[in-house]
């Protein structure tokens, strides 16, 4: 059993946690609470781009599907003639850099997310630790907004809208705190944010309803294509290195297909023998994960692109959400929510 694996058996299972684990959630507290109230205070200095930006983010750690939401936002930014760039972390990848991305990067270097969006975006996308940095890249090639894949916590770079991102399903786990609990911050912050999504399950009054969508599979040696309901009744690997696993085994199920499960933690270094058993089965795996084993895969090997869909309306509300704080920024965001 993984770290990742033990720790959200722990948020996730419906009792309390170890109590050893709350000293560290209550210093967690601390620590973060500061950083912000530096922030807030402007001891700590907010860098204000010349460009408005949109964060997409969450409260929780891994799994909760703002990539796909970051992808759906940049199209539909760019249908609108606005311009985005994608500003990313490059969690996974070596560079200690800024630097923009491109289709063809190494994943090693750029992070696995980085280059996702760099092929799903269709935007530019730039990646680094220093976002503030890399949103000016976006800026110097001609961006007109910026969409920050993650970052809500990051108060050095200011934004003008907030949109959270919530698992439907586990939504906050045990409601502690990192790291007897899944959460960067407390559920009260989402009463500064401008929109919330909640991915799958049932939304909340004032939440706006999203689900992850996967219909093909797409084989990594030759970029052919094959519907989903071909693999019904069929027996198949599931390779899942993201932050919720089950999410992806439960929608091939949902297809009619008998899954073998094999969950990595997220943004796992991938090896051979991580998509290879030993058997003529096929293997299907996330989009993320396919980026970083084209160099391994043969003709088993099938990764599933999802796609964010919405709720009636729901599309259009967040849209109005997003492209008003674009078209009317008013800076007012640093860390004081």
């Amino acid at each position: 059993m993984s770290i990742q694996t033990w720790f959200n058996g722990v948020w996730y299972d419906g009792s309390p946690p170890p109590w050893w684990l709350k000293p560290g959630s209550m210093l967690y507290a601390a620590v973060s609470g500061g950083r912000r109230a530096l922030y807030a205070r402007s001891l700590r200095k907010s860098v204000r781009l010349g460009r408005p930006v949109v964060v997409v983010g969450n409260l929780s750690v891994g799994g909760t599907g703002k990539t796909p939401l970051v992808c759906w936002l940049a199209r539909r930014l760019s249908e609108a003639g606005l311009r985005p760039g994608v500003v990313t972390r490059g969690h996974g990848g070596s560079s200690r850099g800024v630097r923009l991305v491109g289709p063809g990067d190494d994943p090693a270097v750029v992070g696995d997310e980085a280059l996702l969006l760099a092929r799903r975006a269709a935007v530019p996308v730039a990646a680094g630790r220093e976002r503030a940095a890399a949103a000016q890249l976006l800026i110097d090639v001609g961006c007109e907004s910026i969409v920050s894949d993650d970052g809500l916590q990051h108060y050095a770079l200011v934004r003008d809208c907030e949109i959270v991102v919530v698992d439907g399903e586990r939504r906050f786990g045990n409601g502690w705190l990192l790291p007897a609990g899944p959460l960067r911050e407390t559920p009260r912050r989402l009463s500064g944010v401008d929109a919330i999504v909640v991915n799958g399950g049932t939304p909340r009054d004032g939440e706006l309803g999203m689900r992850l969508e996967g219909t093909t599979a797409v084989g990594l040696l030759d970029g052919g294509s094959r519907l989903l309901r071909d693999f019904a009744g069929l027996t198949v690997h599931a390779v899942a290195g993201i932050g919720h696993p089950e999410r992806f085994f439960g929608m091939l199920r949902s297809h009619g297909i008998a899954v073998l499960g094999h969950p990595l933690d997220d943004h796992a270094r991938i090896g051979r023998d991580d998509i290879v058993f030993g058997d003529d089965r096929p293997v299907l795996m996330t989009e993320k994960d396919a980026v970083k084993c084209a160099t391994m895969a043969d003709r088993r090997h099938w990764y599933v692109p999802v796609d964010a869909h919405f709720d009636d309306g729901d599309e259009r509300r967040l849209l109005d959400i997003v492209t008003h704080a674009i078209r009317v920024p008013v800076r007012r965001r640093g860390a004081h929510g």
